[in-house]
Order: C-alpha cells, then sequence, then structure tokens
C-alpha cells in the first residue's frame, strides 16, 4: 500500500511540476522542446555549411522563429545563414540580427 501512495505522490508532483512550468512561461514542455531541437537543426546546419564557416552564429527559437545573432565575414554569409535556417523544417520565421564584421 505505501508503494501505491509513493507512486501517487510523485505522479502528482510531477504533474504539478510541468503544469506550473506552463503557467510561469505560458509555453507547453512540448513547445519547449519543439524550439529545442529547432534550434539544435539550424545549429547543426549551419557547422555543415561547406560555402563558409558559420559555427559562431547563436541561433534562438521562440515558437518557431528562429533568431540569428553574431557576426559574420560577409554579407553573402550573412545571407547563407537566413537560407539555411529557413531550410529547415519547423521554422516559421527568421529574424537575422547578423553583423558583417568590419575587416
Amino acid at each position: 500500500m505505501a508503494h501505491k501512495i509513493r507512486k501517487l505522490v510523485a505522479g502528482l508532483a510531477l504533474f504539478l511540476t510541468l503544469g506550473g512550468c506552463q503557467a510561469m512561461t505560458g509555453r507547453t514542455a512540448g513547445q519547449n522542446i519543439d524550439d529545442s531541437d529547432t534550434t539544435a537543426a539550424v545549429k547543426a546546419r549551419l557547422a555543415e555549411d561547406k560555402i563558409s564557416s558559420l559555427t559562431r552564429i547563436d541561433v534562438d527559437t521562440n515558437g518557431g522563429v528562429v533568431a540569428l545573432n553574431g557576426t559574420v565575414e560577409s554579407a553573402e554569409q550573412r545571407a547563407r545563414a537566413e537560407q539555411i535556417a529557413r531550410g529547415v523544417g519547423g521554422v516559421k520565421r527568421v529574424i537575422n540580427n547578423l553583423q558583417v564584421q568590419q575587416r
């Protein structure tokens, strides 16, 4: 009997914790996971790009909207990073805040 009560209490605690997360951020755990997956996919594609070195770009995702931040060496790299991000599944929009580094 004590074992069943412990399981019930643990389940209730998990439920309240996850519910609290949604209440505080207005987002579900699933939405946070989706955005994390999108961010990881964009970062991976930027790192794989053979045309330019795009590994120093910060990527943040919120509700499928990807924000690219940081500096790149040329306008071409800036455009390429945005193109790559747009090609990732789940991306609704890209905000390109990348700055071209002055030489």
